[in-house]
C-alpha cells in the first residue's frame, strides 16, 4: 500500500530531470552563452577563469581531469586557444568537439596584418567575412588537414552579437541532441538568451553612435568584430602579439600613428602592462582607457557576456566622447 502511494507521488511530480552532460568551455564570454543555454539544467566547466591569456595557457591537473571527463567541448579553434589543440586530441578524444570558428551561422574575420590599420569598415567593408553555414562538430579529428585557413582568422568572434546568437543556437541544438531529456529547457533558454542579445545590441548601438567617428588605438588587435559591427574607428594596436613585448621601433611607429590619426584614446587591457600605454601617449593629448574582451575580473555565469559587451561600450564612450 505504502509502496504504491510512493509510486503515485513520484508520478505526480512529473519526469525526473536527467543528469546534465559534462560540458567544457574555454573562454568566459562563450562560457556565459553556453551557461545561459544550460540554466536550470547544469553548469559548464570554465577553463580560463580569470585574466589568463587564451593564447598561451597551460592546463592544470583539474583542467585536464575536466577535459578527460567532458562529453561536449566548446572552443573557438587553434587560431585562439593554440595550447589546446594537442590536449583535445588526447584528453578530449571521447568528447564531441564544437569548433566555433567553423560553427553554423558564425561569421569570421581575417586577422589584420601589422599594428597600424584603417578601420575595418573603411578599409575592407565586409569583403573578408567568412560565413559558416555547414555543421562543424566532431569527435576530434584532424583528418581534414586544415582545409579551412585557421591561421588567418581573428578568434575574438564572440564580440559580434550576431555570432553570439549563432553560438547560443549551436549550443542549444547540440545539447538537445546529446541530452534529449532536457531539449525543451535548452531551446527555451536559447530563445531567452537570443532575445537578451538582441536587446543588448540595440542598447549598444545607441550608446556608441556619438563616438563612431572618433579614432583610437588599442593594446592588441582583439576588437575588430566589435568595431565592424558598431562602425567604430580603431586605427592601430600597440603590440602585434599580446605575448610579445613591442620593440622600440614598434613604439615609435604607433606614436607616429597616434599623431597622424589624431587618436583621442589609447586603451590598455587588465591582463597586460599599462605602462606601455603611458609611453605611447606621453606628450600627446590622447587619454588612456581600458578595454577587456574576455571579462578577466567578472564572475562567470550567464550574465558575463552582457557585462563584457557593456563594459567595452562604456569604456569606449567614456574615453572617446568629446568634452563639452
Amino acid at each position: 500500500m505504502l509502496a504504491g502511494a510512493g509510486l503515485l507521488l513520484l508520478a505526480s511530480l512529473g519526469p525526473v530531470m536527467a543528469q546534465a552532460p559534462k560540458v567544457f568551455v574555454t573562454v568566459k564570454p562563450v562560457h556565459a552563452l553556453v551557461a545561459g543555454v544550460m540554466q536550470g539544467v547544469g553548469e559548464p566547466y570554465l577553463l580560463l577563469k580569470g585574466g589568463e591569456s587564451p593564447h598561451s595557457y597551460t592546463l592544470k591537473p583539474s583542467d585536464a581531469r575536466a577535459l578527460s571527463e567532458a562529453q561536449l567541448v566548446f572552443w573557438v579553434g587553434e587560431t585562439l586557444e593554440t595550447f589546446l589543440e594537442h590536449p583535445l586530441e588526447t584528453l578530449g578524444k571521447q568528447a564531441r568537439i564544437i569548433e566555433l570558428a567553423e560553427a553554423r551561422g558564425v561569421e569570421t574575420l581575417e586577422g589584420r596584418e601589422g599594428g597600424a590599420w584603417e578601420s575595418h569598415a573603411a578599409a575592407h567593408g565586409h569583403d573578408h567575412k567568412h560565413s559558416h553555414d555547414h555543421k562543424h562538430d566532431k569527435k576530434h579529428s584532424h583528418d581534414h588537414k586544415h582545409e579551412h585557413a585557421h591561421d588567418g582568422i581573428d578568434g575574438h568572434l564572440w564580440l559580434d552579437p550576431h555570432n553570439a546568437e549563432a553560438i547560443v543556437t549551436v549550443a542549444a541544438e547540440t545539447l538537445a541532441e546529446i541530452d534529449p531529456a532536457n531539449a525543451v529547457a535548452y531551446r527555451a533558454n536559447a530563445q531567452k538568451m537570443v532575445a537578451r542579445i538582441e536587446a543588448l545590441d540595440s542598447e549598444l548601438k545607441a550608446q556608441l553612435a556619438p563616438v563612431k567617428d572618433r579614432p583610437y588605438i588599442v593594446f592588441h588587435d582583439a576588437y575588430q568584430y566589435f568595431e565592424a559591427h558598431y562602425g567604430l574607428k580603431a586605427v592601430g594596436s600597440i603590440t602585434l602579439s599580446p605575448e610579445r613585448q613591442p620593440s622600440a621601433q614598434r613604439l615609435r611607429e604607433i606614436r607616429k600613428r597616434l599623431s597622424d590619426s589624431g587618436a583621442a584614446c589609447v586603451f590598455s587591457e587588465p591582463q597586460f602592462r599599462p605602462a606601455l600605454v603611458d609611453v605611447v601617449i606621453e606628450g600627446s593629448k590622447a587619454k588612456r582607457g581600458e578595454l577587456d574582451p574576455i571579462g578577466a575580473a567578472l564572475p562567470a555565469g550567464p550574465d558575463a557576456y552582457f557585462e563584457v559587451m557593456r563594459g567595452l561600450a562604456t569604456s569606449l564612450r567614456d574615453c572617446l566622447m568629446p568634452q563639452s
